[in-house]
């Protein structure tokens, strides 16, 4: 059995989602077994962690998710490709509204553009959210989370929720590769 750890501790964007499919394309071609994501993030863009959701799930190999100590924002949605989710004891999950920033002048036209992308990313996080923790515990009203009422959960909290499958420290399995991914 031969497992990669990628070790993912920076935003999610551009560079951060380039380097993580490299990596775990690298998994894939030296036959891993599984492929094990320990992450750390405060989130990042949209775009890109929904593009590394559609990735990973669709990985020929196991991937294994776990919080290092925080997943915030949009790291929820790339912790939660993890067909094996844990967490750190002494770690959390926040969901909160979504924000933009946005740089130089629109017109009306963008504006809408804008605002009916982000209702379509807030749709689909939802939808992700309750696909990957239906009927597994308490549900999550992630709607209210990400548009009025933020919300930390602790590992015994996601774990009601389905969120987290296990607490677990997770050392390294022996003789693992290991690389880190930070920006």
């Amino acid at each position: 059995m031969t497992s990669y750890v990628v070790h993912f501790t920076g935003p999610i964007n551009s560079s951060t989602t380039g380097q993580l499919i490299r990596k775990c394309s690298d998994a894939v071609n030296n036959e891993a077994s599984e492929l094990i994501i320990k992450i750390a993030t405060m989130g990042g863009e949209c775009s890109y962690g929904f593009s590394l959701y559609n990735f990973l799930i669709s990985l020929p190999i196991p991937v294994h998710t776990h919080n290092l100590g925080t997943v915030e924002s949009m790291g929820n949605i790339l912790y939660l490709t993890g067909e094996r989710r844990t967490a750190c004891k002494h770690s959390k999950f926040l969901f909160h509204p979504f924000h933009w920033t946005l740089h130089g002048s629109i017109d009306h036209s963008r504006m809408a553009e804008y605002a009916m992308s982000m209702d379509y990313d807030l749709q689909l996080y939802v939808d992700i959210v309750r696909e990957r923790t239906e009927g597994t515990g308490d549900s999550l009203d992630t709607l209210s989370y990400l548009t009025a009422a933020p919300r930390i959960l602790n590992p015994g909290e996601a774990i009601a929720t389905g969120l987290v499958h296990e607490i677990d420290e997770l050392p390294a399995p022996q003789g693992a590769t290991i690389c880190c991914i930070h920006a």
